[in-house]
């Protein structure tokens, strides 16, 4: 799940942008919202996260036009504008959540993860493929019944090639989706990544590569 968090007050941007990649999220920053809005013509989003007011305008105007424009990205407001009608004026912009300034970030990183399953609605919480089982809302993976321990970047690769399944999943597409623009296109982190969720899933092997063309998760067979 890929977010882009918008706020120019750097010590609130760091703190929020820290707990969701630490949750596992891929996080792209914007201090402004023309740097937003370069972000959101060149990456897909599941959720965004953005201060009410920034240094270039109103949030909630911001949100108003790019919603009319066809913008159907989840969207959470941070602010400290914690007035009835500065709140329905938010939810009336486009808003799907708000949350008042000072905040919990742990509280904040479950609220963006309901969104972000709210963006994909129509996909189950509990993905499965063969012996393999993911749960998106408690963050497990079982195989065979089996609960595995598993770092927050193996967990979103899996559940690409889940939601994907049968097709192959790219490369670019897993570094798209599943790290931020901080990500090295050109390095190893998808095959660092996918070799640790071989060994953590064990035999008979599931995640086949395809040559020239990325991942796919194959049925199997047990002796």
């Amino acid at each position: 799940m890929r977010v882009l968090v918008i706020e120019d007050d750097g010590q609130v941007r760091d703190a929020v942008v820290i707990a969701l990649r630490s949750a596992g999220l891929a996080v792209d920053e914007a201090a402004c919202w023309s740097h937003a809005e370069l972000n959101l013509t060149m990456n897909a989003y599941d959720c965004l996260v953005l201060d009410r007011m920034l240094s270039d305008g109103d949030s909630a105007d911001q949100l108003y036009r790019l919603r009319r424009r066809g913008l159907a990205v989840p969207a959470l407001m941070l602010t400290a504008m914690d007035d009835v009608r500065d709140r329905v004026a938010g939810f009336e912009a486009g808003a799907d959540d708000y949350v008042a300034k000072p905040f919990s970030t742990a509280e904040l990183v479950q609220r963006v993860r309901a969104l972000c399953r709210r963006n994909g609605a129509t996909r189950p919480t509990v993905l499965r493929v063969d012996d393999i089982e993911v749960d998106a809302a408690r963050r497990q993976v079982r195989r065979a019944g089996v609960l595995l321990t598993v770092t927050p970047k193996e967990f979103s690769v899996l559940e690409m090639l889940l939601i994907h399944h049968p097709a192959v999943v790219s490369r670019s597409e897993l570094i798209e989706h599943c790290w931020d623009e901080m990500a090295d296109p050109a390095s190893n982190v998808v095959d660092v990544i996918i070799a640790q969720l071989r060994r953590k899933l064990g035999e008979p092997q599931i995640i086949t590569t395809v040559r020239g063309a990325g991942y796919r998760l194959a049925a199997t067979e047990r002796k």
